[in-house]
């Protein structure tokens, strides 16, 4: 909560945490590893158009070229359309990703930790957004 209240105040303190986050999420992707070649092993039946890995990693670039776009440059290009993509990019409101993290309440918690940054990461661009 305090960070959220410091952060409305300075995009500058936004941004950093936008940074700390995207080195963050780095590790984090690396820590799914094992996860993703046993979900890939899982879904490669899958008659799905996109498999729920392709769904991560069009995120991930999405989500990621944002923030680092933020950290090489301190804003993005085109903001507007940023914010409506963003806005859009809902992690949990893709179906074979929300299928995947509620259908595998066992297993596969890297993963599913790398999801819920990766979506608070999105929440977070969006307000810096906003408030430049």
């Amino acid at each position: 909560m305090i960070n959220t209240i410091l952060t409305n105040q300075n995009p500058e303190l936004t941004k950093n945490y936008i940074i700390k986050l995207l080195d963050q999420l780095t590790i984090d992707y690396q820590n799914t590893k094992s996860e993703r070649k046993a979900i890939a092993h899982q879904s490669s039946t899958s008659e799905e158009e996109f498999t729920v890995l392709e769904e991560i990693e069009l995120l991930t670039t999405d989500i990621r070229g944002y923030a680092s776009q933020i950290k090489a440059t301190g804003s993005i290009d085109n903001p507007q359309e940023a914010i409506k993509e963003l806005q859009h990019k809902r992690v949990f409101d893709i179906p074979n990703v929300t299928q995947f993290y509620f259908n595998n309440s066992q297993q596969y918690d890297n993963t599913k930790y790398y999801l819920r940054m990766l979506d608070y990461l999105r929440l977070i661009i969006l307000e810096y957004l906003t408030i430049q």
